[in-house]
Parts: C-alpha cells; sequence; structure tokens
C-alpha cells in the first residue's frame, strides 16, 4: 500500500483551515495544528487518518516538531484581524499582529524545512485581498498580509526546490468575518461571501497542479462582488 503524504496545517480547529484540512482528508495524512485542543479532535475524527497538534504557534520550538520527518504539504492558514485607525492603535496591537500572521509562519517553515526539503514540498500561504491592497482600519492586517506575500516570494526564491503558493481570498464565511462586520458596523451576509471550502478548493488547485506547473498566486474573490 502506497504512504499517503503528509500535510500540516495550521488554523486547522475551524473556518479556512478545517475546510483545507477537509480538502486533503481523502489524499493525505494531516496534521492539524492549532489551539483549540476539543476542535482538533472533532476535526481529525471527521478523517480516515489525522491527528491533532495542538500548539501556540507564537512559540513554536524544534522540539514541537521533532517527529515531522517528511512533510510533503505546509499550509499556513492561521491568522488574526485586528481593526483599527493607525492613530488608534498601540505597538502592542501591531507587535501581536505581525507576530501571529508573519513571525510564526516564518519560524514554523523555518523549522521545518528539513522535512519540506526531503520530500521536495509545498508552502502554501492563505493571505488575504488586504495582502494586494489596504484599506483604513486594516493598517497592521494589511500591513502583516503584504509581509506575509513578502515572504513567500523570498522563500521561492531561495528554495527552489519547493513549490510555495500565495492565495488571496476575498471575504470569507468564517467566524473572523463575523468580528470584522461587528466592527464595520455591516450586517454578516454570508451568501455574499466565499466558504470556506471555496478557499480550500483553490488550495488543493494548486497542490494537485501537475509536476511540470507551480502556481505561484491565485487570487478568489465572492461571485457576488466586493462588500461596503
Amino acid at each position: 500500500m502506497t504512504e499517503r503524504p503528509t500535510a500540516l496545517v495550521t488554523g486547522a480547529s475551524r473556518g479556512v483551515g478545517a475546510a483545507v484540512a477537509r480538502a486533503l482528508g481523502p489524499t493525505h495524512h494531516v496534521i492539524l495544528g492549532g489551539r483549540d485542543e476539543r476542535a482538533l479532535a472533532a476535526v481529525a475524527a471527521e478523517l480516515p487518518d489525522a491527528r491533532p497538534w495542538p500548539v501556540e504557534l507564537t512559540r513554536v520550538a524544534a522540539a514541537d516538531v521533532a517527529g515531522v520527518e517528511r512533510l510533503d504539504l505546509l499550509v499556513h492558514s492561521a491568522g488574526i484581524a485586528r481593526m483599527g485607525l493607525i492613530a488608534d492603535q498601540p505597538a502592542a496591537a501591531w507587535r501581536e499582529t505581525l507576530d501571529v500572521n508573519v513571525v510564526a509562519v516564518a519560524e514554523l517553515t523555518r523549522l521545518l524545512l528539513p522535512a519540506l526539503r526531503r520530500a521536495r514540498g509545498h508552502v502554501v500561504c492563505v493571505n488575504s485581498g488586504a495582502g494586494q491592497r489596504a484599506n483604513p482600519h486594516w493598517g497592521a492586517y494589511a500591513a502583516s498580509k503584504f509581509a506575509l506575500k513578502a515572504f513567500a516570494d523570498a522563500l521561492r526564491l531561495e528554495e527552489t526546490g519547493l513549490r510555495v503558493t500565495t492565495v488571496y481570498p476575498g471575504r470569507v464565511a468564517t467566524d473572523m468575518q463575523h468580528e470584522v462586520r461587528r466592527y464595520e458596523g455591516g450586517a454578516f451576509e454570508p451568501d455574499k461571501y466565499l466558504t470556506a471550502e471555496s478557499v480550500a478548493r483553490a488550495v488543493l488547485a494548486a497542490v494537485n497542479a501537475g509536476p511540470d506547473a507551480h502556481l505561484t498566486e491565485l487570487t478568489v474573490r465572492p461571485a457576488a462582488g466586493p462588500v461596503n
């Protein structure tokens, strides 16, 4: 029996991360990264070959990944959004956003590079439309997502044996979107947003591209158009 390729997905307890894990479940051994142990266990129970990996990504260390010898796919889906005007956001808000959305991504990737190199693997960064255009109230978040794009671009050039893809979703019907719309004072209208499953299918398209194809960037927008 052929051994399944191994994928590690962060933010896998809910939202896009959980949807990506479910999409990979039929074909991969999936390591489910996140902080909510019960939610990770519930997702793992749905899949034929998965295990929870409870971890605080901002404090990840070599010991946390010691058992991962070969890694075919690393999907960075975990992230936070702290809304606010630049005039109102203190340094702590910027540091937290950059720490979760950029520094943790870079460090986890660094620790897993030996395993990724052995598999000639694939790194997928789930970014955001905010990584392509900055808007008012999104300063810290957009800065972190622009930085995430730069990280992926540099990694692609440095690690030529790997494939590196950035996926830019528009608004997605997730818990984070609930919080964003509450801040914006608008209604949560899921029919106007992408589903987490649609974003997962975009990730899968990059993963399943032929060996001669390297999908470096994918932009996915809701068919309903922009939300005000």
